[in-house]
């Protein structure tokens, strides 16, 4: 009779540590999309630094795939300034989900609430 209950114990068990690693993976990739996404705004706001530095009628390009346009210094800038604004989001967004993918985890319920243990015989 102890058999049946531990395969189910041992069943719920799995589950649940299938669902940790699950977890535990999804933080740590939100930790290096956020980690990359830092770098690029950090990118972005340096090079802006550098750009408004510049003289106005100094000669600017894009780079487009193969080719370079010229741009204006304020397109540039609108440019880098849009980038910045999009990494913060993005880093936003991982956060608010990794913050709750965590507290959703199955680590942080309660398991032994949904898994009728038997009395022992006595």
């Amino acid at each position: 009779m102890a058999a049946p209950v531990d395969l189910e114990l041992k069943k719920a068990f799995t589950e649940l540590q299938a669902k940790v690693i699950d977890t535990q993976q999804k933080v740590k990739l939100a930790d290096i999309q956020i980690e990359q996404l830092n770098r690029t705004k950090k990118h972005a706001h340096l090079t802006d630094t550098e750009i408004m530095t510049l003289v106005d009628e100094t000669r600017m390009y894009e780079g487009v795939g193969r080719m370079f346009i010229l741009q204006s210094k304020g397109v540039i800038h609108n440019q880098l300034l849009e980038k910045q604004k999009i990494a913060e989001e993005k880093i936003k967004e991982l956060e608010i989900s990794s913050c709750n993918a965590l507290l959703l985890s199955p680590a942080k319920t309660r398991p032994e609430s949904h898994i009728e243990f038997p009395s022992r015989p006595q």
